[in-house]
């Protein structure tokens, strides 16, 4: 399917022959011959290769990763690609399945306890090493989907806190670009008061509380306002808040109080996020990015700059209908509307020939591989078996949710390829190489790894 709409995304009626080895097409036929070469080779070999040498693996994989940012060759602005005489290679697509194999390594063993922060920190850092090293490249899209591997970690037993705390430090990053910082602060400090009371039941407590927030922020706010002049609204809510808390120190020790603990924690990292957020977006994201993200927000509209590959891209999916334009009649696909239309946005070409109904087709076959993942890695007696099933599921939906999302808006575009649809050879490998790994380990289901 991925190889048709190749065809159809870069289709040259000059060289209509699908195995022209001049085209993309035609490329993309010998890496498909060759990742099924490569899947047929990982089955042969004993599962308990993959097993012991995990982290010689994960060693070579990072050594890549470092050696790509000395000798690599830069490509868009991204140092992530080595150059050989006919073809390039991205060590960040094979990473995926080399950190999910060291993941589970480090994870096989009954000990490793998720809710230990002795445990739960070295598996974030096997996560996070290559996350880092692509992010220096920079490729932002690899960067996340590396971070999928939480989900893993969620599953095996880290605290739902952390799991939480994440999720929600996403949702607050997009509202602060959004709200204005201060009336954000409120609002966070109202929902922690209701949350005491909900907690606690008690009217009193919340209450007393308010009050003593409210005093010393008025207190504060003076201060600030005729002497130090320094502060501003949103440090004024946040140094209020800490006060607050030393007159509580004692009501949380003695009662025992933890949930009302965890509920001022969750509130005094959330303001901390949110005073670094503008710095971080306005010095740690590159321009492009920037706009990319102010453009899905709303915030800027740029529909022929950095908005003109989304907009062509939405026009050529609504364009298809309920059954589209049929196999190469798409007009936006045949006259070269959407850039890069077969890699990162070739799912425009499936909604412009294929319509709703081929969409559905597919997405519902990547939802049918996501549910027969999830059921084949719940039954696996060993845990390295099991922690890379899920790790395969995690770094596959990723990907196919934040590409599909580019595809048609809901996303900022952070250019990742769709799992055995984009045209490219290391993507391709990189998912044979994960998929098939699993498919071995699942083979020998029944046997224990130790």
């Amino acid at each position: 399917m991925g190889w048709l709409n190749i065809y159809a995304a870069v289709f040259n009626e000059e060289h209509s022959r699908m195995l022209d080895l001049s085209q993309r097409y035609g490329k993309q036929f010998i890496w498909i011959t060759a990742a099924i070469v490569t899947g047929i080779f990982i089955l042969i070999i004993d599962n308990r290769f993959y097993f012991f040498f995990s982290w010689v693996i994960y060693g070579i994989i990072i050594l890549l990763l470092i050696l790509v940012l000395i000798f690599g060759t830069e490509i868009n602005g991204a140092r992530s690609w080595f150059e050989f005489s006919w073809f390039s290679l991205q060590p960040s697509e094979f990473a995926k399945f080399g950190t999910a194999l060291g993941l589970a390594g480090y994870l096989n063993t009954r000990r490793h306890d998720l809710t230990r922060w002795g445990v739960l920190l070295p598996a974030s850092a096997i996560i996070l090493l290559p996350a880092l090293l692509t992010a220096i490249q920079p490729d932002m899209g690899s960067t996340v989907v590396f971070l999928a591997l939480f989900l893993v970690l969620f599953r095996e037993g880290m605290s739902p806190y952390v799991f939480v705390s994440g999720f929600l430090a996403v949702v607050l990053f997009f509202m602060t670009l959004l709200i204005d910082n201060f009336y954000l602060s409120l609002a966070l400090v109202i929902i922690a008061v209701l949350l005491v009371w909900f907690a606690t039941r008690k009217w009193r407590l919340p209450l007393v509380s308010t009050g003593i927030f409210v005093l010393i922020g008025s207190v504060i706010y003076i201060l600030d306002y005729y002497i130090f002049k320094r502060l501003g609204n949103e440090l004024v809510i946040l140094t209020s808040l800490l006060l607050s808390g030393f007159f509580y120190a004692w009501y949380i020790y003695t009662r025992k109080a933890i949930s009302v603990l965890i509920i001022y924690l969750f509130l005094t990292g959330s303001l901390l996020f949110i005073n670094s957020v503008d710095y971080t977006f306005n010095n740690a994201l590159p321009e492009h990015q920037r706009d990319r993200i102010n453009i899905l927000l709303g915030i800027k509209s740029d529909p022929q700059g950095t908005g003109y590959n989304v907009n062509q891209s939405i026009i050529s999916i609504g364009s298809g209908g309920m059954t589209g334009k049929g196999y190469l009649q798409g007009t936006q696909t045949k006259f070269k509307f959407v850039p890069k239309q077969s890699s990162d946005f070739i799912f425009c070409t499936i909604g412009e020939e294929w319509g709703f109904t081929g969409s559905v087709v597919v997405i519902g076959t990547y939802l049918f591989l996501f549910l027969r993942l999830i059921f084949l890695a719940e039954r696996q007696r060993s845990v390295f078996s099991r922690v890379y099933g899920y790790g395969v599921v995690s770094i596959l939906f990723l990907h196919v949710f934040i590409n599909i999302g580019m595809a048609i808006g809901i996303v900022p575009v952070i250019g990742i390829p769709l799992p055995f649809f984009s045209y490219g050879g290391s993507s391709l490998w990189g998912f044979t190489l994960l998929l098939f790994i699993f498919l071995r380990l699942d083979a020998s289901r029944n046997e224990y790894l130790v």
